[in-house]
């Protein structure tokens, strides 16, 4: 690390005890690699470690969480999206899992005069929430097809029948004809009927803010029973104890994580355990002005975020990647023949490359949620998008392993978050890639 000049021994001392440390062990474990964070404690620590972990793809099979007054310890065993410990490969782990950590925990004390990072201004951003219904997203594609907006990515949410999007596009003509922008806001919010707004290109992490958009617009509609929220008080010892138990998936960690950070609750003790699909997570919780959960009512609150949060994820229906040569309108006609065939996107995301190519991932269902794609509707896919790839499958579960994926030729675009997550980063859209 390089100091500045006028920092004297006592500030090193300082910055270097507020410089999170990460050691990683690859041989202790057969089946998993353990990362361990050692840090200062400050709200929002343990979200943005764990966002930096599941952002490069790995699972968190078991985790341990502690802390005191001012320091935090974090052990987590990961695997990769097959259920493999991680390479060996010292640059693999050095170059990658340390800087994301070290970067997503740090105050960034080593140079306090450095400025704050600045958004993107050759792209817009465009936060979206509205109704779920048959063709929106199809409408949305459409509109700005018409109005010849290019995108450069999309991340669609659909949750009891409501939809967050986050919408990125190319300030192409915007200073030629400073109206257009308005102008796209209006189109957007009259075809989805819902509420459009500018927000800045320098979104923090684009899942936490979806899950931020779509908390009000919760109906009072009830989660299935497939999820358990518990809590008990120790008023002795001043923590609320939550216990959750569900269906494992991939990030389940992190929005379990992300509902209690913008609730405004402290974790400061936890563990977390999978056993093949089957996860079980407990943590020992204050708020941040100290208090514990003190009334029934905040005690239904918080569980009822929590289950809302863990299923708002969980993907629905089947799974189409497509691959293709970026060209104008292609979204809309491959969203049209998704609506005209009575199919609803669940979840959407789209990214833009570089190479002029377009890679995406739509949930598609039924309107009786019978998971029912025809052949035919596939082949009309096909034929919209014209030349490129399309796969379809449902979703790959951990517990399929290597063998059933490598028979399927390879995981394509399973994970798509951290591909759009890397690629805004080099677009400037975000602060960092973790």
């Amino acid at each position: 690390m390089e100091w500045p000049g006028s920092l004297d021994e006592y500030q090193k001392l300082v910055t270097r005890m507020n410089t999170p440390r990460v050691v990683i062990d690859n041989k202790v474990s057969p089946s998993t690699t353990i990362v361990k964070l050692h840090s200062a404690r400050k709200h929002g620590v343990l979200l943005e470690a764990i966002q930096a972990l599941s952002d490069l793809n790995l699972s968190i099979t078991k985790a341990y969480i502690s802390s005191d007054a001012s320091w935090f310890m974090d052990v987590f065993h990961l695997t990769d999206h097959l259920s493999d410990k991680l390479s060996d490969d010292p640059h693999l782990l050095s170059s990658f899992i340390t800087p994301l950590l070290t970067a997503a925990t740090s105050d960034h004390l080593s140079h306090p005069t450095s400025p704050p990072p600045l958004p993107n201004t050759s792209l817009t951003a465009l936060e979206l929430t509205a109704g779920d219904r048959l063709g929106a997203l199809s409408d949305l594609f459409a509109v700005l097809a018409d109005l010849d907006c290019s995108i450069a990515a999309v991340k669609t949410w659909t949750f009891n029948g409501c939809m967050a999007s986050l919408l990125f596009i190319h300030n192409v003509d915007f200073d030629q004809n400073p109206t257009k922008l308005n102008v796209i806001i209006t189109r957007l919010r009259h075809v989805i009927n819902g509420d459009v707004q500018p927000t800045s290109t320098a979104v923090s992490h684009s899942d936490r803010r979806l899950h931020q958009l779509l908390l009000p617009e919760q109906p009072s509609q009830s989660t299935p029973l497939t999820v358990s929220v518990t809590i008990q008080n120790l008023v002795k010892r001043d923590y609320s104890v939550i216990n959750i138990q569900c269906r494992d998936r991939p990030k389940l960690l992190f929005d379990v994580v992300c509902v209690l950070t913008d609730m405004n609750y402290v974790v400061f003790h936890g563990t977390v355990n999978t056993d093949g699909d089957k996860a079980h997570q407990e943590f020992y919780v204050r708020n941040s002005d100290g208090k514990i959960i003190g009334t029934e009512e905040e005690k239904e609150r918080v569980v009822k975020n929590l289950r809302t949060g863990i299923e708002r994820r969980a993907e629905k229906g089947l799974r189409l990647e497509i691959c293709a040569e970026d060209r104008h309108g292609l979204l809309a006609d491959v969203t049209r023949v998704l609506r005209e065939n009575g199919l609803s996107i669940t979840m959407a995301e789209v990214m833009r490359m570089e190479e002029k190519v377009v890679k995406s991932v739509f949930y598609v269902d039924d309107v009786a949620g019978c998971n029912l794609v025809s052949d035919k509707v596939i082949e009309m896919v096909k034929e919209r998008m014209g030349n490129g790839s399309l796969k379809v499958g449902e979703v790959l579960k951990k517990t399929l392993g290597r063998r059933k994926v490598e028979e399927d030729g390879g995981v394509g675009l399973v994970y798509l978050g951290s591909f759009v997550r890397r690629n805004l980063y080099n677009l400037g859209l975000i602060r960092s890639c973790s």
